[in-house]
């Protein structure tokens, strides 16, 4: 068997890979690129690896009682067996003979005789056996971790600050398919002709109801468009958009966009802007490719005039600019991101509460920072991808402790989400539309 670009080896180096520490979507993008695959291979190699990190604490859990000497497994045979196990419990249409020789035939080829007969008794004694029962296991919590692979501590963490309903809603939406959405251009295009337009190339098409320019689209990759190569429309996260959203922005104002990389924010700020009449928004960031990135991002969708884009750490600006200078700035902080965890399902095993600790300290350090260049009766936008207090609410409530020039404004969005919350700041959850986990809070500087 020619092994080169079969899609279930080419998914068990990616995941020994993607174990060792790549990117799980880097990894794949390389994988696809360097190897000329069937848009069907395409396709099972992407939900075999992103399947697998996903459920992989439940695959472990399962694959543990026909594993005697655990130690002396090889990292790709296990990333094998955890393929074999994902295909027969979540893969329907695969006959699972086809699963089983094609797994024997990968250790065969892969590694020597003693890996083939290793594998070959493993699976065959998991058929015999059956598997363990998640329903056995006593303590709720570990239930849980197993049932829907998220590790302890984050599970406690979040039924500590959510309860234990939403906690479960939360755990039931994350290892679901994320939606493709996309930002309409307005600059370029009108959302119902954008909508034409897309279906008219075979899309399907659904307005979102989270933000006012974003569509939900299936059906193949929104970077085949035409309309994307034309800058008329930019894949982003319906959550994601909602940051620029509630900035409450004029055309002629002066915006600061901190943490800016890859641009997606800083190029929907830009769209509100006009560059003839002033409107400016200067985007940092600490790395030269991630500067370059942010304004190639800005010529692709025809905003570039708008956006100037700077290589600096955004705690450090009162090296580059006065006090006062920015009518709005937006701090999307660096976070655990544990609000992407469908895009992103190896986040769940790489983060720890010390690290929501950690962040909250830069993010403190940014708002700080940028904090005097606001002008008075301007807005400082807060957000970040996560859904941990420490990240979010925490870091709120230590700003305006320490900053009694400023006072919390409430979060408004074009789509008016969760009017009835008691709270400022808007969170948005995995489960309640169908998106990527956001918090945004707004800061008016006193006048």
């Amino acid at each position: 068997m020619q092994m080169t670009n079969n899609p279930r080896f080419l998914a068990v180096q990616a995941l020994a890979k993607i174990k060792a520490g790549a990117y799980s979507n880097l990894q794949l993008n390389n994988v696809i690129n360097d190897h000329q695959l069937k848009p069907a291979d395409v396709n099972l190699l992407t939900t075999i690896v992103y399947g697998v990190i996903q459920h992989r604490l439940t695959l472990a859990f399962y694959l543990k009682p026909f594993i005697k000497n655990p130690q002396k497994v090889q990292p790709w045979v296990r990333e094998l067996l955890y393929t074999a196990l994902f295909q027969e419990l979540y893969l329907d249409r695969i006959p699972k003979r086809a699963i089983f020789n094609e797994t024997i035939e990968i250790a065969k080829q892969n590694g020597h005789e003693g890996i083939r007969k290793f594998v070959t008794g493993v699976l065959h004694q998991m058929d015999r056996s059956g598997l363990p029962e998640i329903d056995t296991i006593e303590d709720p919590v570990e239930k849980l971790e197993v049932k829907y692979s998220v590790p302890r501590w984050l599970i406690e963490k979040l039924q500590e600050q959510r309860g234990e309903a939403k906690t479960l809603a939360i755990l039931k939406k994350i290892n679901q398919a994320a939606n493709q959405s996309i930002r309409v251009n307005p600059k370029q295009i009108a959302v119902a002709d954008a909508i034409t337009k897309l279906q008219e190339e075979g899309y399907d098409v659904r307005t979102s109801e989270v933000a006012s320019d974003a569509l939900v689209v299936s059906g193949r990759s929104a970077n085949q468009s035409e309309l994307f190569k034309n800058g008329q429309i930019t894949i982003q996260d319906e959550s994601a958009m909602l940051p620029a959203e509630s900035m409450m922005l004029s055309e002629t104002m002066q915006v600061l966009d901190a943490c800016a990389a890859p641009g997606g924010k800083t190029t929907q700020i830009a769209a509100y802007l006009n560059a003839e009449r002033g409107g400016k928004v200067t985007a940092l960031d600490i790395h030269d490719h991630k500067v370059n990135l942010i304004m190639q991002n800005a010529k692709r969708l025809h905003v570039e005039s708008a956006v100037d884009a700077i290589k600096l750490d955004a705690r450090k600006v009162s090296d580059q600019f006065d006090d006062e200078q920015f009518d709005r700035i937006l701090v999307d902080a660096p976070c655990s991101g544990l609000g992407l965890i469908r895009r992103k399902p190896e986040i769940r095993y790489e983060k720890t509460l010390t690290d929501s600790e950690h962040l909250q300290q830069i993010q403190l350090k940014i708002l700080q920072a940028v904090a005097p260049k606001v002008k008075k009766a301007g807005i400082l936008v807060y957000s970040t991808c996560t859904i941990l207090n420490e990240e979010n609410q925490a870091v709120v409530d230590q700003f305006l402790d320490n900053h009694p020039d400023f006072k919390s404004v409430k979060i408004q969005t074009k789509l008016n989400l969760k009017q009835d919350r008691e709270s400022d700041y808007l969170e948005i959850f995995p489960d309640d539309y169908d998106s990527d986990g956001f918090f945004i809070s707004g800061f008016q500087r006193l006048s």
